[in-house]
């Protein structure tokens, strides 16, 4: 699977390791915020192939980050 590849080398999961310590679910590091973004770019509202990429993360919490991100954005 192409983008599967594409995304394991050139993200770290390690990373994502460090926010475990969120405030509340709805809060998401840079790292996660990146991948969100990068991941719609490819899949569109697939918002649980997303969040299988995101441990820790449920395609509700996916979806809702997304939804208020493009409300505050123009």
């Amino acid at each position: 699977m192409a983008d599967a590849k594409h995304f394991s080398s050139q993200e770290s999961l390690t990373g994502f390791q460090d926010v475990s310590s969120k405030k509340s679910g709805t809060e998401f590091s840079k790292d996660e915020a990146a991948l969100v973004i990068r991941m719609y770019n490819l899949v569109g509202e697939r918002w649980s192939l997303i969040a299988g990429r995101i441990p820790g993360r449920t395609a509700d919490e996916i979806e809702k980050y997304w939804n208020s991100r493009c409300s505050t954005s123009k």
